[in-house]
């Protein structure tokens, strides 16, 4: 078995190193392009099928088989664009407060407005660049002031055009295991939208009391629901 652990929105593939060492398999986790590994791709011409692709290329690279792939927040729209190709080779697919908007509608359609207007207000010149002062309460509210610190100093810019894309929800067709996990103190995604998530993505739904970055807040606890899903 292997995982596969997919970014949000203004994070890169770092955003999961307190989980990935706690998963006792082979683990990859993937920098979608304009960041990390891809930082050479200027993120204002980045699209949902360069990161469907760069997904598809970090599984190949790695020889991946028997994944369970974890697609947090916005790869809730990035993963399905892959689960078709990629259907042999996955065992599961968690989605982990993933934003999943209907089929055609856009991201930022589906956040609660709240923290649409704070996105908004934080796209400049074609990229989104999250306000740090904003970030505690939208991404930190159940951690420790070290896990907070700690959360702020792997935030990076990301594609403004992401949150205007159509969304292709057609992988959902696959034939492969899927379970939501529910955060209930996250205030980035609400828990209202979670379900309506949820429902989209069909499968299973499991319930974690976290805020919306669990692989930071509470790491050991996701490992094992991960595990035990697995």
């Amino acid at each position: 078995m292997s995982y596969l652990l997919v970014h949000g929105a203004g994070m890169g593939a770092t955003c999961w190193d307190r989980l990935a060492p706690l998963l006792n398999e082979q683990t990859v986790a993937v920098d979608l392009p304009g960041r990390g590994t891809r930082a050479g791709q200027d993120l204002r011409t980045v699209t949902l099928d360069d990161c469907a692709a760069a997904i598809i290329d970090d599984v190949r690279a790695a020889d991946m088989h028997d994944i369970t792939v974890v697609a947090h927040s916005f790869a809730g729209v990035s993963v399905p664009r892959v689960l078709l190709e990629l259907a042999d080779r996955i065992r599961h697919v968690v989605f982990l407060s993933a934003v999943v908007p209907p089929e055609g509608t856009r991201v930022i359609d589906g956040i609660d407005p709240g923290v649409r207007e704070a996105v908004e207000q934080s796209i400049v010149g074609g990229l989104y660049r999250q306000d740090p002062a904003a970030v505690p309460a939208m991404l930190c509210n159940d951690m420790t002031e070290e896990q907070t610190k700690w959360t702020l100093g792997h935030l990076v810019d990301d594609a403004a055009a992401l949150l205007s894309e159509p969304v292709d929800l057609s992988g959902l067709e696959a034939a492969v295991p899927r379970t939501y996990i529910r955060l209930s103190q996250d205030a980035c995604y609400t828990p209202d939208l979670q379900a309506r998530a949820a429902a989209l993505v069909g499968g299973e739904t499991l319930h974690l009391d976290s805020g919306h970055m669990a692989m930071i807040s509470m790491p050991e606890t996701l490992a094992k629901t991960l595990d035990h899903i697995s």
